[in-house]
């Protein structure tokens, strides 16, 4: 019987486990990847948004050299901590359901990288599992090729290709610029009359510059509507079609959280049917034990929840299960 479960080993989830621990707990994460999976997933050369002090778990210092902090460096700072903290991860474990007996304990139900089952009980359960891996699709013919991804990495294999980047947020942006760096042949397709307006504010002058350039070709109230395997068909607002060659399409639309470790166990969900019932002073969903930290909490659009606001679900969680009465 463990103190209590944690499913996710992002930031989020880290910060959970490490308040729980200060507070008497054992705190068990399982991570069907590796620690913040999330962030591994980022461009090799992001910077983040937010501050390093931002970004701040377990009362480390989160040291850099830079304004904000690059990829690279989060990577390293979360190691760092998990590792201080002694944190007692099951990396490459993948939890399927969550099960309620009838003592009021839960049954998490998981499988290692090698295909073996396990199981894990406790009273208390906290689901952090993030958003990273389910990409918003587009639902449009050819989406399944090989040529399109929702994961731009680094620009070096587009040099001289062309490549359509639909979306007009940050990731498209930042994707877009690097891509400028080594020649590639870029058409950005967003469905907006103008791009977003909370793109990076160091960063808008150095797009809107490789935009007037000619270096970014950008084609605002599109959207790709088709992709085959050297063109892609691209409509307008006004309904008029025009094609473009096209080596890659690199889809940056966005991620969803995947609610059905919570629905597994009888979570309810907002009129939406996207966003988790918790009280927001506990993180506690209507089933008594379970609670959501992370990403997880938030409704459709998954900017509602940051880093530097979902490391401190943890806490709530922490003071909620310290202080609440036993449920046995």
């Amino acid at each position: 019987m463990e103190d209590i479960i944690i499913i996710g080993g992002g930031p989020c989830g880290l910060s959970a486990a490490i308040e729980c621990g200060q507070r008497g707990l054992k705190p068990l994460i399982i991570e069907k990847h590796n620690i913040v999976q999330s962030i591994f997933l980022y461009p090799t050369n992001m910077q983040f948004f937010s501050t390093a002090e931002l970004l701040e778990i377990g009362d480390i210092p989160f040291s850099s050299p830079n304004d904000k902090p690059f990829r690279h460096e989060a990577l390293t700072y979360y190691r760092k901590v998990a590792a201080h903290y002694g944190l007692d991860i099951r990396p490459y474990e993948e939890a399927g359901s969550i099960v309620k007996e009838a003592d009021g304990t839960f049954t998490v139900h998981t499988a290692d990288k090698r295909g073996q089952a396990h199981q894990y009980q406790s009273r208390h359960v906290v689901v952090a599992t993030g958003y990273f891996d389910h990409p918003n699709v587009l639902g449009i013919p050819g989406e399944e090729m090989d040529k399109v991804t929702h994961y731009f990495r680094e620009a070096h294999p587009y040099t001289g290709t062309r490549v359509a980047v639909i979306g007009g947020s940050n990731s498209a942006v930042d994707a877009a610029m690097e891509l400028a760096k080594v020649g590639a042949y870029i058409d950005m397709v967003y469905r907006g009359s103008v791009i977003s307006e909370h793109i990076k504010p160091w960063v808008r002058p150095l797009f809107e510059g490789l935009v007037n350039k000619g270096k970014i070709t950008l084609h605002l109230g599109s959207r790709v509507t088709e992709i085959r395997q050297h063109d892609i068909t691209v409509t307008t607002h006004d309904d008029g079609e025009f094609k473009l060659d096209n080596d890659f399409v690199l889809a940056m639309t966005g991620f969803r959280p995947d609610r059905k470790l919570l629905e597994s166990v009888g979570v309810q969900l907002a009129e939406d049917l996207d966003k988790p019932v918790f009280n927001p002073e506990t993180m506690e969903t209507n089933v008594p034990g379970v609670y959501v930290a992370g990403v997880i909490a938030s409704g459709r659009n998954a900017n509602e929840v940051f880093i530097e606001s979902g490391r401190w679900h943890g806490r709530l969680i922490a003071e909620h299960i310290t202080q609440a009465p036993s449920r046995s």
